[in-house]
């Protein structure tokens, strides 16, 4: 079952990200250990995850480790 997008933005705020709205519904995470990187997640809080959104979510918190 894939995750929800509230899910997955809990757990970049858990690991330190910082959010930055875009427009519409989509968001702008970046973490000032990882210049450069940036991820853009779209879509309403209760909306399932694209698994690349996933993906993405994960492999940036791994990086930070």
């Amino acid at each position: 079952m894939p995750k929800k997008i509230r899910e997955l933005k809990a757990m970049l705020k858990k690991a330190g990200f910082q959010l930055r709205p875009g427009k519409g519904n989509h968001s702008v995470w970046t973490h000032a250990l990882l210049p450069g990187q940036k991820i853009t997640i779209s879509g309403n809080d209760g909306d399932d995850a694209k698994k690349y959104l996933e993906k993405d979510v994960t492999a940036a918190i791994k990086d930070l480790e």
